[in-house]
């Protein structure tokens, strides 16, 4: 049995050390990507809620609130945006690498920019979990939560992903969801029996 200091309760012990860690600190990130209004964020914070109800430590990743803090300053340049995504993937790593469950509703257009993420994880030995909200862009452009669709309609925006700015699609997620076809309830029992299937719930 190995010892270690710790500089605020002492000596561990090994064994203390791995009882210490329960079940619900098997840290993961979930990636949701989708179009703009796809519905990323709302179905993030309905399983987070799931989540944390069982006891699980739960952060959601919301992507403007990055952009605010994170990312002030980045523009929506591919290379911005790909800057972005690093950012956040490295941020999620770090948290679930310490047994946090990660929910990550970014749009992460570029399909290099995500690999790239998945294979930080794969390096860290960390789980990680591709989800793409497959909502179509007509069905996105009418629940328009942000006004975003109906202000590239008006010329008063440029870069939209998935109208004027290229959005590739995931080949082969881990699960793919089409949120507009079922209750975001529905959707997210479908994720949480993925993290279970896989070990992360």
């Amino acid at each position: 049995m190995t010892d270690v200091e710790h500089p605020a309760v002492g000596r561990l012990t090994t064994t203390d050390r791995e009882t210490s860690m329960s079940v619900t600190e098997t840290g993961a990130t979930i990636w949701l990507t989708g179009l703009p209004s796809a519905g990323k964020t709302t179905l993030a914070y309905e399983l987070a809620g799931r989540l944390r109800g069982e006891g699980h430590r739960v952060e959601v990743l919301d992507g403007d609130e990055i952009r605010e803090f994170l990312s002030a300053g980045l523009g929506f340049s591919r290379e911005d945006r790909d800057t972005n995504v690093q950012r956040i993937g490295f941020v999620a790593e770090l948290l679930a690498a310490n047994g946090v469950k990660v929910l990550v509703p970014v749009i992460a257009p570029y399909a290099d920019s995500r690999d790239a993420v998945r294979r930080r994880h794969q390096a860290e030995g960390t789980p990680y979990l591709e989800v793409h909200v497959a909502t179509p862009v007509e069905v996105c452009s009418v629940r328009d939560v942000k006004g975003l669709y109906a202000k590239q309609a008006a010329g008063e925006l440029s870069g939209l992903t998935g109208v004027d700015d290229p959005y590739e699609e995931p080949e082969s997620p881990d699960l793919r969801i089409e949120s507009h076809r079922q209750t975001v309830q529905e959707s997210a029992a479908e994720l949480y029996s993925l993290l279970n299937e896989r070990g992360a719930a």
